[in-house]
């Protein structure tokens, strides 16, 4: 805290700028809704990251943080009925040392729950019926499918593409498989960027599977609510800073770290002995991912997230095992520790 200026002087004029924080936009998608759950929206400058290619988003929060032009970013990194985000593992990889200062200082879980939307046709009511919507099963080749927690408010036999992120799809895959087999999927860089699309589509026939918060903002019909396959849906987001915050406070709660590394595949058992270290010191490991290092084909980048902190340590266990770790692997990087939210 600054300290208070003596009476009969005048306090000194210091521009502070508002923070920013960057997150995979456009405003409404579900990292901007995890940005305002973590941070005071008077006290900061929301900037929305958003592409049209699918990885950009993500791209452009990183290169934010990594100049210094945003204080923090806020990219998803699992989900968890589909897994691992791809395209977060892909920059945290950092093949090329182009985001050396990056790590990741927290986490955020948030409900997610995806709604259908787009424009609802003109109803024929002799031959439209929101059970028998789109190329819908059951079908000769899956006669028994998977039942859907929700069905269509209204007929979707206009919808001829959908988009989305790509992350969306496997978490909505049963109700697709029932009442949109076969439509065209389109990737985008977010959902709220899909509903966007939506909105633009004149023709009116294609739907974005996005947030409510998503059809409020454009002004699209719900075709379809609670669409994902899972009640528990939920996304786990990472937040990024510049740097370490030397001077955080010991936590009294529990923590989690991130490391990546590599190891010569030619050696055997390399990646066994590697997670002995941590089993070794009792760290218990929650995560364990891996990308291709795209330098030898089929050989990867493993990423290993497990209980504890590097910044606070005090029996030791931590700085322990990566120094253990260091012995095995041919490169390694912390990426981070942080408080752990799933705990509390």
């Amino acid at each position: 805290m600054a300290s208070q200026p003596e009476l009969g002087t005048k306090e000194p004029e210091i521009a502070t700028a508002t923070p920013v924080v960057s997150f995979l936009g456009p405003v409404s998608s579900y990292t901007h809704q995890a940005a305002l759950s973590c941070f005071e929206a008077a006290k900061y400058i929301y900037n929305p990251a958003a592409t049209i290619t699918a990885d950009c988003g993500n791209l452009d929060v990183f290169e934010g943080v990594q100049s210094g032009e945003a204080a923090f970013g806020v990219v998803p990194f699992e989900n968890s009925t589909n897994g691992a985000v791809i395209f977060t593992l892909e920059l945290l990889a950092d093949r090329h040392n182009t985001y050396p200062d990056i790590n990741v200082c927290g986490e955020a879980y948030l409900d997610v729950s995806h709604y259908l939307l787009g424009h609802k046709a003109p109803r024929n009511a002799l031959t439209d019926s929101p059970d028998v919507s789109g190329n819908c099963t059951p079908t000769t080749s899956i006669p028994s499918p998977l039942k859907p927690r929700t069905k269509p408010l209204s007929s979707l036999k206009h919808i001829d593409r959908i988009y989305t992120h790509p992350q969306a799809w496997g978490q909505c895959e049963t109700f697709l498989s029932a009442y949109l087999k076969g439509i065209e999927r389109i990737d985008l860089s977010s959902t709220s960027r899909a509903a966007e699309m939506v909105k633009e589509d004149t023709s009116g026939r294609s739907a974005a599977i996005a947030s409510s918060l998503a059809a409020e903002i454009h002004g699209l019909d719900v075709l379809a609510r609670g669409i994902e396959d899972r009640e528990d849906n939920k996304t786990r987001f990472f937040i990024l800073r510049k740097g370490v915050d030397e001077k955080a406070n010991a936590s009294t709660a529990k923590t989690k770290s991130l490391i990546s590394f590599t190891v010569d595949h030619r050696s055997p058992g390399a990646l066994a002995q590697v997670l002995d270290c941590f089993r070794a010191y009792t760290l218990n490991l929650t995560s364990i991912n891996s990308r291709p290092t795209n330098d030898v084909p089929f050989q990867y980048i493993f990423f290993v997230e497990f209980e504890g902190s590097k910044l606070d340590d005090p029996d030791g266990r931590v700085e322990g095992a990566l120094e253990s770790v260091a012995k095995f692997v041919q490169s390694w990087r912390w990426l981070g520790s942080w408080d752990d939210k799933l705990s509390r």
